[in-house]
């Protein structure tokens, strides 16, 4: 499913526009991403939550020459399932 998959999909359970649904979840979509990124942590009770995590240095290779490089530390994006996602998903 796309975004415009869902946007159809949303629109029809809410009897609202696809527009309107589009801004609403392109603003949705947009909060989050800035929480994160501003090192917060965003929890949707029952879906999951997002959250900033940090990933450590390491050694890695490089696939063209197999030389040795050092990995930076980083911080990336981070989901995880809630427990009424992961029951509505197994079942």
């Amino acid at each position: 499913m796309n975004k415009g998959e869902l946007v159809d999909a949303v629109a029809g359970k809410v009897q609202a526009t696809k527009k309107e649904v589009d801004a609403v979840l392109s603003a949705t979509i947009e909060a989050i991403m800035d929480a994160v990124a501003n090192g917060d942590k965003v929890t949707l009770v029952g879906f999951g939550t997002f959250e900033p995590r940090k990933r450590a240095a390491r050694e890695g290779r490089n696939p063209q020459t197999g030389k040795a490089i050092q990995i930076p530390e980083t911080v990336v994006p981070a989901f995880s399932a809630g427990k009424l996602f992961k029951e509505k998903v197994s079942s």
